[in-house]
């Protein structure tokens, strides 16, 4: 092959490049030219090729109105394009001596294979190259310079916030964004509690960044579903900025996307992600879909390929705001984001690990649910389990009979006769099979708890909101309610995307407002970013198996309400000073919901807690317990009882006492506070026990020193309530919580043990037998369970567990729902631990202790090595044990490269011995 041969092949992949670049260059509106045939005026935009500089011909000089102000460097698709940048700055210097030109340095420097294209900004402050989906229409670069500065300059000018107007958790959101976007971060997340006002805090964001003097052009404002683009529209209206004296409506045009175009003169689009694909794509869009969010809709992993719009161009948005983002917005969608070359701000109350991925681990503020309870933003909850024989067990249909058979799309009827019996299971109910003397249980359970129980002395049903399995499901749900409570069609009603009359939007504000329609069934139209405030009962008649989707939809009923505004819903009522979660299905046992309720101990009177205070009790679950019970008394008292003492107080609120007595468990300043006492790390656990508990006393000393305070608190307590002594009565109450049954179940659990410690391998290795072997596995644990369900010992751990909580409230926590329960079941009983807990806190802190061992022996490892790692650590916490098969065999690893990533990560030879390491150091 000779040398011209060579080169024409080595110059066909940039040919075919230059092809691409070509096309791109006129979707978007420029005119390519030929330097031989160059005219300026053809266009505003004109891309002239292989142009002289004094370091060499440009692959493509970009003149704007005449002239000169960027460059583009071509180059074969494949080629890593972040070292080519150097050279389009070389052009970018030499092309302003030869041509007129904006600016010496020209501006705007993009490389590009056609595949992949790099721009930057040499304004910025840190100029680097950033992926963009399409070059520049000539006219957002003719608005950028005349802005006389790039937005990223721009937005390291901000003037500090004043946060008069918000609350602190939204003026710490702000500030956490603005600090990333002032350093060009291109992602970042914000984790607030539902109900702590997340779209306020958009809206003065958003505020902020329209105005001077960063002056973006256009925000995004993206929302799961149509009817939370109508809520989010009507509070961008509303918001009225500080000392603006003017509504944000009245300084900027919002539009709530409907149709297919967007409004040129809007300032905030707020739309969802599924309108805004079909809107790029030039398709026709059915409106329903508007209303199933992410969650609702099928799952597929289809692609959602998009192409160059002419009409939205990829600088439509400068930023783009994610409300309530999770899984179903950056998954197969994930294509409309990256559209845009924008800023991406998500907004959510549950962040998962995938969340956190997206937004490459940038959580610039985080406000947990406990802290919101302890502010007064949300009311906490407590949860109303019921269990039915048929919810626990399953039943069967016996052969012979003739029973309907309903399709699940039409709900039309057929009867036939099953041929031979029809067992059926819990997990099958409400989706193979339909068993409405089941619903109809949990529903007269739920009404005749309503005056004992869950709210004696309210004469309405309060606002109460079911999630159902399916639509059918909710249909059934909503015909049963109406009998059970003797309603009609106005007392009960669904609110699905398929419900028909009336759009599922208002059936959402009726619900609000109707003092007559008392209970809404729904599927998920309910389940996220929907605002509620008069909702006091969530019922579950459906499991989910998704953490973050049931925060989301437990916090619909978090909202705190104004006692008059509450009364005009439920005249009866009040106040709202918690919310129930019927839990029908197990769904509080079976999900691992990442907070529990704040008061932890709701056995202790108010009394008996600041006792415990004022004699030096300052264990966790006391302080956690008395904040709750401060931040509900602080909603009840009117304003001069909260004025008296805030007077016994020296100026503390009881809100300003909650919130102290929360801070005391946060990491971040048990951290501070042990390295500040000489902890270097957190192996010292002495140290960071010493450092818990010294906050936690600090944040009880104005209690615990102020005998007048305390006095004080529990006088306006009285003034506040009458004790209504109906419970007692209650046979089914008094039955449950029998302490001699408990002692007696505990006694026999005891018996077990002894007797069984030779035999099973599981109670060996826990009680350190000789004999025992090494190793804990998840079928010792299964033995172990199943053994104690036969006779003679008929124990259920998950029964044991709630024994001991009756007869040691102070000294247990919630179980996890897993098999590994049992682990911390064994050995609070033999005397091993001193507080019964899951597995899993003991499992996170022997990790954090072997890491800190690892690190004394000169072993640190990458984030990639700590994110498996932590993978190995949580399934341990699950399973009890890691084997080296179950790195190629479980979802959790196999999704992620299985035994051949890991060996990658940590050595095919060092793997087996980390694994045994880990897992004896994770369960000792």
């Amino acid at each position: 092959m000779d040398g011209q041969e060579r080169g024409r092949r080595d110059a066909a992949p940039e040919a075919r490049a230059r092809q691409i670049i070509d096309a791109g260059f006129a979707a978007a509106g420029w005119i390519v030219q030929d330097r031989a045939e160059v005219n300026l005026h053809a266009g505003p935009g004109i891309a002239v090729r292989e142009t002289p500089t004094a370091t060499g011909p440009a692959d493509y000089l970009l003149f704007l109105d005449g002239r000169a102000c960027g460059v583009l460097e071509a180059k074969p698709e494949g080629t890593t394009l972040s070292g080519v940048v150097r050279q389009g700055d070389d052009y970018t210097r030499a092309a302003p001596a030869r041509y007129p030109a904006w600016a010496d340095p020209l501006p705007f420097v993009y490389v590009s294979t056609g595949a992949e294209t790099l721009f930057q900004d040499a304004r910025d402050p840190l100029a680097r190259p950033r992926r963009v989906f399409a070059i520049h229409r000539p006219e957002t670069l003719r608005t950028m310079l005349a802005a006389g500065s790039s937005l990223r300059a721009r937005l390291a000018t901000l003037p500090p916030l004043d946060p008069t107007r918000l609350r602190p958790c939204q003026a710490e959101a702000i500030a956490g964004v603005e600090a990333s976007l002032a350093q060009g971060r291109p992602r970042a997340l914000v984790s607030m509690a539902t109900g702590a006002g997340k779209t306020y805090t958009a809206c003065a964001l958003t505020h902020r960044l329209l105005s001077p003097p960063v002056r973006m052009g256009r925000v995004l404002f993206l929302v799961d579903r149509a009817n939370l683009g109508t809520q989010a529209k009507r509070e961008f209206d509303a918001f009225a900025p500080g000392g603006a004296g003017l509504l944000f409506r009245e300084e900027f045009t919002v539009q709530h996307l409907q149709g297919s175009t967007i409004d040129p003169s809007a300032s905030v689009v707020i739309s969802t992600v599924q309108r805004l694909y079909s809107v790029l794509r030039g398709q026709p869009f059915d409106d329903a879909d508007d209303e199933r969010g992410g969650f609702e809709r099928a799952a597929d992993d289809a692609e959602r390929p998009v192409t160059y719009n002419p009409a939205i161009p990829p600088e439509t948005f400068d930023l783009i705001i994610v409300d309530e983002c999770h899984r179903s917005i950056y998954g197969n969608w994930r294509q409309v984001l990256e559209y845009f070359d924008a800023f991406l701000v998500g907004l959510t109350a549950t962040p998962g690990r995938h969340t956190l991925g997206f937004f490459q681990q940038n959580l610039v503020s985080q406000y947990p649910f406990e802290r919101s309870v302890a502010d007064g933003v949300n009311v906490d909850f407590e949860v109303w389990r019921v269990r039915t024989e048929v919810g626990e067990r399953g039943g069967t249909i016996p052969a012979g009979f003739t029973v309907p058979h309903r399709d699940k799309e039409t709900r039309r009827r057929r009867l036939a006769a099953l041929d031979e019996d029809m067992p059926y299971t819990p997990g099958q109910l409400n989706r193979a099979v339909e068993v409405p003397n089941q619903i109809r249980t949990v529903l007269q359970a739920y009404r005749d708890a309503l005056p004992t129980q869950l709210f004696p002395g309210r004469h309405e049903v309060p606002k109460t909101l079911i999630f159902c399995q399916s639509d059918s499901h909710a249909e059934t749900v909503t015909e049963i309610a109406r009998e059970v409570f003797g309603g009609d069609a106005r007392f009960a009603q669904k609110i699905t995307y398929r419900a028909t009359g009336r759009s599922g939007q208002e059936l959402i504000q009726d619900f609000r407002t109707d003092h007559l329609f008392r209970i809404a069934t729904t599927v998920d139209m309910v389940a996220t970013g929907t605002d509620i405030k008069p909702l006091e009962v969530v019922i579950f008649l459906r499991d989910v198996r998704s953490a973050q989707y049931f925060e989301q939809m437990r916090g619909r009923g978090a909202r705190t309400i104004l006692p008059t505004d509450l009364q005009r819903a439920t005249p009866s009522a009040e106040r709202k000073d918690r919310f129930i979660i019927v839990d029908a299905v197990g769904v509080t046992e079976s999900v691992k919901t990442p907070t529990e309720p704040l008061e932890r101990d709701r056995t202790l009177s108010l009394e008996a807690l600041l006792e415990r205070v004022a004699f030096g009790h300052t264990d966790e679950d006391t302080c956690a317990t008395l904040a709750g019970r401060l931040a509900r008394l602080e909603r009840r008292l009117p304003d001069p009882a909260r004025a008296e003492l805030t007077q016994a107080a020296a100026g503390a609120t009881l809100t300003d006492l909650a919130r102290a007595l929360v801070d005391a468990a946060d990491p971040v300043r048990i951290e501070t506070r042990a390295r500040e006492a000489g902890a270097a790390t957190p192996d010292d656990e002495a140290a960071w026990d010493a450092a818990a508990e010294a906050l936690r006393a600090e944040a009880c000393r104005p209690l615990a020193a102020n005998p007048a305070l305390r006095r004080a608190i529990l006088e306006a307590q009285r003034q506040t309530e009458i004790i209504v002594d109906e419970l007692t009565a209650d046979a089914v109450l008094s039955a449950d919580f029998d302490l001699n049954r408990a002692t007696e179940i505990t006694e026999r659990f005891g018996r077990f043990l002894a007797e069984e410690a030779d035999h099973l391998a599981a109670l060996a290795i826990l009680y350190a037998r000789p004999h025992a072997q090494r190793r804990l596995t998840y079928a010792m644990l299964q033995e172990l369970r199943a053994t104690m369900a036969r006779p003679p010992w008929l124990l259920d751990d998950k029964a044991v567990w709630a024994c001991y909580r009756r007869l040691h409230a102070g000294q247990t926590r919630a179980p996890a729902g897993l098999l590994t329960d049992l682990v911390g079941l064994v050995r609070y009983a033999i005397g091993a631990r001193a507080v019964l807990a899951p597995f899993a806190p003991d499992v996170n802190r022997n990790f954090e202790l072997w890491l800190g061992r690892e690190k004394k022996a000169g072993r640190d490892y990458t984030e990639a090595q700590m994110e498996w790692l932590r993978l190995m650590k949580d399934w341990v916490a699950s399973n009890v044990e890691l084997r080296l098969d179950d790195l190629r065999e479980a979802s959790d690893f196999s999704s992620r490269g299985g035994t051949a990533r890991a060996r990658a990560l940590f050595g095919a030879e060092r793997l087996p011995a980390l694994v045994d390491d880990l897992t004896d150091a994770l369960v000792a």
